[in-house]
């Protein structure tokens, strides 16, 4: 196995942190900002970021059951809210990006339970965590190891 890098540029760390933390901050729902960073990072297999934001989600007040049940959110309708249902719908189009674009009745979904601003701030999350998912997976970065 090739031996990969474990470093990260310290501004580099910095800058990500700091984008994370604004959109999370500006989206105003911590616990459903870590759904998002959840589904993401379990769409994209990063370990690391799954075993960080399944505790912060735990931290956060989520359920056990919300939790082990967000891989199959589609079909656990009773579980999310359809403002989270469309916060997840719009993680996912964002993160797989399957046809090149979001398709407009994802976006429109999501715009009907967010205004501008809090749409702005969750599609920055998911920005967000897609780059950390793709830092982390890149590098085969283990889970554990992270500091709050």
């Amino acid at each position: 196995m090739t031996v990969r890098t474990r470093q990260l540029d310290p501004a580099v760390g910095t800058a990500m942190s700091a984008l994370s933390a604004a959109a999370k901050k500006g989206l105003g729902d911590p616990a459903l900002a870590e759904l998002v960073m959840i589904r993401a990072s379990q769409l994209n297999h990063c370990a690391f970021c799954l075993d960080m934001h399944l505790e912060l989600a735990r931290e956060n007040g989520e359920s056990e059951d919300r939790i082990q049940l967000l891989n199959a959110w589609e079909e656990a309708e009773d579980l999310y809210s359809e403002r989270e249902r469309a916060a997840l719908a719009l993680t996912e189009a964002v993160t797989v990006l399957t046809d090149g674009f979001v398709p407009d009745e994802v976006y429109e979904r999501a715009a009907g339970h967010f205004d501008d601003i809090r749409l702005a701030h969750l599609i920055a999350l998911i920005t967000a965590i897609n780059g950390w998912n793709r830092l982390m997976v890149s590098r085969r970065i283990p889970p554990g190891g992270y500091t709050w």
